[in-house]
């Protein structure tokens, strides 16, 4: 089945150069990945020549990590959000691709190869490494790193976040759904009503590349659509897992798909390893919520698995998803 996966676990070879190299395989991809400094990125997307991109940004580790079709294909170095500017973490969706961007911020400063994810000013895009965080809120790649991703990925693509600097621990102080939606207009949460075991609004945003938040915290299931929020039910998901884990609905060779993890930093063995149908035992989601879901799933779906709330909390930031205010 095919929620048989989130619900559960829930270029030659070259030595590494000034600014970064490409590699022939995985496992040189791992080792010059393993060993990288400020500024520096390893690329080999001919391990993976077609599929879906993910892009997953550790912002404890200041590094990012690029997915194709659930496998490893690059690795780069970052600069995220300066104290006072920090990088919000969460699900994006890439709003905007602009080679040739200029701030209308701050002071008409070049930001090669912008790929926006809010419109408030959050964007991947070529800057500054110093080798910790130094930004207003955008995540930095080294300049041909930051090329190369643009010319992969596509408009509606995901990216995700997660971490914070300084913090190796990877927790998180809040939660994971955002407290402003499109344009900056405020988002009232609307909980499940007490007699309410799941909620499914597919029109709210027909068509776009599809995310999925699993919170162990909270148990709940979130289903988010092109950023906008089409589905929510309560789960019970096994407790004997804590940590971040992301997965990627890949197509395979043989026209079959399946759920593969994408290997984020900390968990670099699970990646390209498919989904242990086994622990499906161990999931309990309303059966109708289930059925909608798989009727929607499709290749480059991802699912995100934290210890993050996405309920309402008292204290932290929440993590955010397509916040928008205004084009900078």
């Amino acid at each position: 089945m095919k929620l048989g996966l989130a619900l559960l676990l829930v270029a030659s070879t070259q030595p590494v150069l000034a600014q970064g190299s490409t590699v022939s395989s995985a496992i040189e991809l791992a080792r010059q990945a393993e060993k990288l400094k400020p500024g520096q990125w390893v690329w080999a997307p001919q391990i993976a020549p077609v599929g879906p991109i993910t892009v997953y940004v550790d912002l404890s580790r200041q590094a990012a990590t690029v997915y194709r079709n659930g496998v490893r294909i690059g690795v780069s170095t970052v600069s995220s959000g300066k104290p006072g500017h920090e990088t919000p973490t969460g699900v994006f969706t890439i709003l905007q691709k602009d080679a040739h961007h200029r701030s209308s911020t701050y002071n008409n400063a070049p930001m090669p190869y912008q790929e926006r994810l809010t419109w408030d000013g959050v964007a991947l895009h070529a800057g500054g490494l110093p080798g910790y965080p130094e930004s207003h809120g955008c995540v930095h790649l080294p300049f041909e790193f930051a090329k190369l991703l643009f010319g992969e990925t596509h408009m509606g693509g995901t990216v995700i976040m997660a971490g914070r600097a300084g913090n190796p621990s990877l927790t998180h102080a809040a939660g994971v759904l955002a407290a402003q939606g499109e344009k900056g207009t405020g988002i009232e949460h609307v909980p499940l009503g007490s007699d309410e075991s799941y909620r499914w609004t597919p029109e709210v945003s027909p068509s776009g590349p599809m995310s999925i938040i699993i919170s162990h915290s909270d148990q709940r299931v979130v289903v988010l659509r092109n950023g906008q929020e089409i589905g929510r039910a309560r789960a019970v998901l096994p407790d004997n897992d804590f940590e971040t884990h992301v997965l990627t609905y890949a197509k395979l060779p043989n026209g079959n798909s399946r759920w593969v993890f994408a290997g984020v930093p900390g968990h670099d063995g699970e990646k390209g390893q498919p989904l242990d149908s086994s622990i499906l035992n161990q999931l309990r989601l309303p059966e109708k919520f289930l059925h909608s879901l798989n009727a929607v799933i499709e290749p480059g779906t991802t699912i995100l698995v934290t210890q993050a709330p996405v309920l309402p909390h008292n204290s932290g930031k929440q993590m955010t998803v397509l916040s928008a205010v205004k084009k900078r």
